[in-house]
């Protein structure tokens, strides 16, 4: 598996994975973004594309916008969550950040392993964006459980314990 930064020769292969993912358009903190918009960091093996990780980075801090993989429990999310931490720290960033919504019980358990931490609950965040932005959000999410809030998770990069191995 190779790590590399998106291209504009990738931009079809990107388009296609993150549509796939429902990627494409993220609504988070009341603003619907897309995802091409910004950088990405792929994974891949030969041509086939494991995974994709996208990121906006403003001032110190750096979110994590998506972070998809074609199969799980591989080590693929860990290698591109490293890799954005690694970006963002030598961008100067002092945390990394991202949102998930409150049926994502995997994403929850992938942050938190990772050193993540529980930020802020908007409760209602998710049916508001529903209302106003994105109205193909379901309403029913991952495990059957209703889609409703929004939650926001953080990495304190200014914390030797935070840093990825070289």
């Amino acid at each position: 598996m190779e790590l590399v930064p998106s291209r504009i020769e990738h931009r079809p292969a990107l388009e296609t994975f993150l549509e796939d993912n429902n990627a494409r358009r993220v609504a988070r903190r009341g603003v619907l973004v897309d995802a091409l918009d910004h950088p990405a960091v792929l994974a891949r093996s030969g041509d086939e594309l494991l995974g994709v990780a996208t990121y906006i980075i403003e001032g110190a801090a750096c979110e994590l916008l998506t972070l998809h993989v074609s199969t799980r429990r591989r080590g693929v999310g860990t290698a591109l969550l490293s890799a954005v931490q690694r970006i963002a720290l030598d961008a100067g960033c002092l945390r990394l950040w991202v949102v998930t919504t409150n049926d994502n019980v995997d994403a929850l358990r992938f942050y938190q392993r990772r050193g993540f931490r529980l930020k802020e609950l908007r409760p209602g965040a998710v049916d508001h964006s529903r209302d106003t932005i994105k109205p193909e959000i379901p309403t029913i999410g991952a495990h059957a459980i209703p889609l409703r809030d929004e939650l926001e998770l953080q990495l304190r990069l200014d914390q030797e314990w935070s840093r990825p191995d070289p």
